[in-house]
C-alpha cells in the first residue's frame, strides 16, 4: 500500500484532489491531499516557498508517513521536489503532474514564458498572484462545470512563494520520479524536465488532457498514480 500526498498547484487548495482521492482509497491507497499555507482555507498565512516545503515535509512526519509517493501539479512541483529530497527512506516515488521543477537557486517566477520581470509585474498591486477567470480555461479538456468548481476553489497565491529561490541538496535526476505530460498543455516536456528524463530514475507519461487532470480526467490520473507506486 502506497501513501499518496497529494498537492495542487497555483490558486488551489486540498479540495482539487477531491475526484482523486477516492480511487485511490478505493484500490487500498492512502491518500492525503495538503492545503499549502496562504492558500484556500489557509488563506492569510504567511508563506514563502520554503515555508511550502515545510507544510509538505511536516505533513508527511506528523502522519509519519512510510512508502510516500509525492504528486505536485504545476506550481507545487517546485517545493514537491525539494520535499522530496527531504524526507529520505520515506519517499517510494515523487510525480510531476505537467509541473515545474526545482532548479538550485532559481524561482518558479525564474522561468516564466514571458521572463521574470513580466511575471513580477502580476505581482505588483497586492503581492499576490490573481485567480485566472473562466477564458483562460479554454482549450484544457474542462467541461462548464469543472471550470466552475476550479474558480470556485481558487484564491490568490502567495507571491513570496513564486520569487523565492529553491534550494537543492542534490541532483534532482536522482531522485525517483515520474513526469506526467498533459498533452492539451503542449506537446513536449520544457528543456529542463527533457534533460532529467535522460536519468535512469525518471519515467515520462502522458495524458489527453489539459493542464488540470485532476479535474479533467480524475480517474485516469489516479489510475496513472497508483501504476507509477509499484
Amino acid at each position: 500500500m502506497a501513501e499518496f500526498v497529494l498537492v495542487a498547484g497555483a490558486w488551489l487548495g486540498s479540495s482539487a484532489w477531491d475526484e482523486v482521492v477516492a480511487p485511490l482509497r478505493a484500490a487500498g491507497h492512502g491518500a492525503h491531499a495538503l492545503t499549502l499555507s496562504g492558500l484556500a482555507e489557509r488563506r492569510g498565512v504567511p508563506a514563502g516557498q520554503q515555508t511550502h516545503v515545510q507544510d509538505i515535509v511536516d505533513e508527511i512526519e506528523r502522519r509519519d508517513l512510510r512508502d510516500v509517493v509525492l504528486v505536485g501539479h504545476s506550481y507545487s512541483g517546485i517545493p514537491v521536489g525539494q520535499a522530496a529530497e527531504r524526507i529520505g527512506d520515506r519517499l517510494t516515488r515523487v510525480v510531476f503532474v505537467d509541473a515545474g521543477v526545482p532548479v538550485d537557486g532559481e524561482s518558479f517566477a525564474s522561468d516564466w514564458w514571458q521572463g521574470q520581470a513580466a511575471f513580477e509585474a502580476q505581482l505588483a498591486d497586492t503581492g499576490d498572484w490573481p485567480p485566472l477567470g473562466a477564458a483562460d480555461f479554454d482549450g484544457q479538456g474542462l467541461t462548464d462545470e469543472q471550470i466552475a468548481r476550479l474558480i470556485e476553489g481558487s484564491t490568490p497565491h502567495p507571491g513570496a512563494t513564486l520569487t523565492e529561490p529553491a534550494v537543492l541538496t542534490r541532483p534532482l535526476g536522482e531522485l525517483p520520479a515520474t513526469y506526467v505530460k498533459c498533452l492539451l498543455d503542449g506537446p513536449e516536456p520544457n528543456d529542463t524536465v527533457a534533460k532529467l528524463l535522460t536519468s535512469d530514475q525518471w519515467r515520462l507519461v502522458t495524458m489527453d488532457t489539459g493542464h488540470w487532470p485532476m479535474f479533467s480526467q480524475p480517474t485516469e490520473l489516479a489510475r496513472i498514480l497508483v501504476a507509477q507506486a509499484g
